[in-house]
């Protein structure tokens, strides 16, 4: 079995989790010098683009309003924190 580094994720209700997740993997992703919750942040904000958006743009039938407000807000803070679009990142366009 491998070594494993503990993350702990909070949310604003105060509730939490820890999720274990392979020594060594986290560091292998970062550029440079970057902090290893750094990494796990990136991560996260991608995941939750790429998620959302394939529920507005992928999914099968009209998304709702409020889906598509979340959405558009998410991949403002992915342009915000990676300095380019989601669609850019992506390599497509809607």
């Amino acid at each position: 079995m491998v070594d494993t580094d503990a993350y702990t994720i909070e949310g604003p209700d105060g509730t939490s989790e820890t999720i274990d997740i392979p020594a060594g993997l986290v560091e292998t992703l970062a550029e440079g010098n970057e902090e290893s919750t750094t990494v796990i942040s990136d991560i996260v904000v991608q995941a939750l683009a790429q998620h959302a958006h394939s529920l507005v743009h992928h999914a099968e039938g009209e998304p709702s309003p409020e889906l598509v407000e979340l959405n558009e807000a998410v991949e403002d803070l992915f342009e915000d924190r990676f300095g380019m679009s989601l669609q850019d990142a992506m390599g497509h366009s809607h």
